[in-house]
């Protein structure tokens, strides 16, 4: 994210609000302690830093991910980040069950490019984008063709987490990739079948049969 930012990390910033005290720890995470005598006064975790919130180029707010369960689901907060005279945490909701909402004043956000997401990226991914945008400019890709192109962009950044079908479709393609040419599916081949050899003998030493297609 962007870099002036970080230099929020390994701060913590606080609100009390009626009987419980929020915490905000800058890329870490949010928690949240009733100020009870009670024996059984409730202190846990609304959420790790998790990633960015992005909306029109911009980064609008950070999303703390896989905090105590609650009920079927984990708790969650967004940060959202606004400018203010100095660092504080100003406002605290729960929207919906278990799902927070928590208002972050920074002077660092209070420049209009303080937030934008392109500069951050590698050149490499700024090129990409560039081509995203020529294609979309050109009509060759549609509004929904730009935006999938642009969460890809974010996700290997680092920026967003991929969902786990991307990742495993990020592997298939990797395993795809290690086969491209004859030599490395015949090199592959060689340790797979001396591998094999290998495991036949040591089933035997074990005296545990080996039924196997000849041809696999």
């Amino acid at each position: 994210g962007p870099a002036h930012l970080f230099r929020l990390a390994g701060k913590c910033f606080s609100f009390v609000e009626s009987t419980y005290k929020y915490e905000f720890c800058p890329f870490h995470n949010v928690t949240q302690h009733e100020q009870t005598f009670r024996w059984n006064a409730y202190s846990g975790i609304l959420g790790i830093w998790h990633e960015w919130e992005i909306d029109n180029n911009t980064f609008v707010g950070m999303w703390m991910r896989e905090g105590d369960s609650c009920e079927t689901k984990s708790r969650q907060t967004k940060v959202h980040l606004v400018c203010g005279k100095s660092n504080k945490l100003a406002y605290v909701s729960e929207p919906s069950t278990c799902v927070y909402s928590l208002t972050f004043e920074t002077p660092l956000v209070c420049h209009p490019h303080s937030l934008l997401v392109y500069p951050t990226l590698t050149e490499a991914l700024q090129r990409k984008w560039d081509e995203a945008e020529q294609l979309l400019y050109d009509e060759l890709i549609t509004d929904q063709g730009y935006k999938k192109i642009l969460k890809e962009i974010f996700e290997e950044a680092g920026l967003l987490k991929a969902t786990e079908e991307n990742e495993v479709e990020k592997q298939s393609k990797k395993i795809t990739l290690e086969f491209e040419t004859v030599e490395k599916c015949n090199k592959e081949y060689k340790q797979l079948s001396e591998e094999i050899k290998k495991l036949r003998v040591l089933l035997g030493q074990h005296g545990i049969a080996y039924k196997g297609n000849p041809g696999e």
